[in-house]
């Protein structure tokens, strides 16, 4: 497959993640009757995943975020040359996907113009400081990377990973929203920070960093599981 192709598929797929995962708390939250909560929203993302890894898996590897493409190449599991594509795709998926959901929201009454961005201290929906900030997501995406990596190794059973891997999601979700709406994934955070702009935009640096730092260091664990 091209890496035109392959870069399309992400496109789609990133797409697909923000409208879905970001859309479910910020349309849900114009009806609070509705009441989806935390765990409405951590299963949407969790979804999301899970519905476009049967969707695009067999051909763009179904990555949808930065992070896990770095975090595949560092583990040996993607071409190292592929990675701008996909990160461009990524980044342009969440974006456009973050431009039609403000569109959507935008018609209802009392919309504020929150996009569901992620952020810390006072732009964290439990008041976390950048360093709770910082942890958490580095090991969120750590655990994310290690379940990815694992449930697509040949030698896990066959045809289950996108089920381990958009559960998986959803757990980190339950965990995180509280202290950074959940990111780990810099391209998902990217999307609604460039339109919320303000605090948004000047905390998005964090949600870079720390999703890639611990992307790599799961491809670098899990590489010793691989050894005989």
């Amino acid at each position: 497959m091209s890496l035109v192709k392959r870069s399309m598929a992400e496109f789609i797929g990133t797409f697909w993640l923000v409208l879905g995962g970001c859309g479910s708390a910020v349309l849900a939250a114009a009806f609070p009757e509705v009441g989806i909560g935390l765990l409405g929203v951590s299963l949407a993302f969790g979804l999301t995943v899970l519905t476009m890894a049967f969707a695009i898996g067999h051909i763009s590897g179904c990555h949808l975020n930065p992070a896990v493409t770095v975090g595949l190449t560092v583990a040996g599991r993607f071409k190292g040359a592929d990675v701008p594509a996909y990160v461009i795709a990524q980044v342009l998926g969440a974006t456009l996907a973050a431009v039609l959901l403000g569109i959507i929201a935008s018609g209802a009454a009392g919309y504020d113009g929150g996009l569901a961005s992620n952020g810390f201290a006072a732009h964290s929906p439990g008041g976390y400081g950048m360093s709770a900030a910082l942890i958490t997501e580095v090991v969120m995406t750590l655990m994310f990377l290690f379940v990815i990596l694992g449930a697509t190794d040949s030698r896990a059973p066959a045809g289950f990973a996108p089920i381990a891997i958009g559960l998986c999601l959803t757990l980190i979700h339950l965990i995180s929203i509280p202290v950074t709406n959940t990111s780990v994934n810099p391209a998902r955070s990217t999307g609604p920070a460039l339109l919320e702009g303000g605090i948004a935009l000047q905390q998005l640096w964090l949600f870079w960093v720390a999703p890639l730092i611990g992307a790599a260091l799961a491809g670098v664990v899990y590489k010793v599981f691989e050894k005989d």
